[in-house]
């Protein structure tokens, strides 16, 4: 199962408690969620994460552990660029990429989704770049080859931004800061998915 919108935590960007933050924009139709937040303390993080599954049960939706380490058993992954693939293989494994190699290694490994940013600048992670913009993502995607895993454009996607993502190539789109900040924008990017 590939998300076609994933939120991305950041309890650093969040407006309220993360957990709030979260079932605000689940409230709104969130139905995949990263859980990044990797510097909290592993118990605070593994509670968190029963939380969230607890909320995300219920309407189908779907919990992501950020990073390999420590993941709670069962628990689709999200890994960085930099993460060394896991030796027992999670039920979903995704991975973030910033460059044709990335993509190439994620595909290599049989990675079922991939993050692709910056696609525009952003506040969340200003040292990556330059941005790709449209002709860049649709340039990446283009040249990932046969069986590599479907892209969701990140990093300072608009809901304005969604249809030319997807036209570009993309399956879909990751959200961290936004939807950290206002969590009701998440209905934003939905209606722009549902529209394209």
């Amino acid at each position: 199962m590939t998300p076609r919108l994933l939120v991305v935590t950041d309890r650093t960007q969040a407006a309220r408690p993360l957990f709030e933050t979260v079932a605000a924009a689940v409230a709104v139709g969130a139905r995949a969620v990263l859980l990044r937040d990797k510097d909290l303390p592993a118990a605070e993080r593994a509670a968190l994460a029963a939380d969230l599954r607890d909320l995300l049960d219920p309407v189908g939706g779907l919990l992501v552990w950020g990073g390999a380490a420590g993941a709670p058993a069962g628990l689709p992954v999200h890994l960085s660029a930099a993460d060394p693939f896991p030796d027992a293989r999670p039920p979903l494994v995704g991975r973030s990429c910033h460059s044709a190699a990335e993509l190439a290694r994620a595909a290599a490994e049989g990675c079922d989704w991939v993050t692709l940013s910056p696609f525009a600048a952003t506040d969340s992670k200003p040292g990556y770049g330059p941005a790709l913009g449209p002709a860049g993502l649709a340039a990446h995607v283009a040249a990932r080859g046969p069986g590599a895993p479907p892209v969701l454009a990140l990093g300072g996607v608009r809901p304005g931004d969604v249809a030319g993502c997807l036209a570009a190539g993309a399956s879909g789109v990751a959200v961290m800061g936004p939807a950290m900040r206002d969590p009701a924008v998440v209905a934003d990017y939905c209606a722009a998915l549902a529209a394209a």
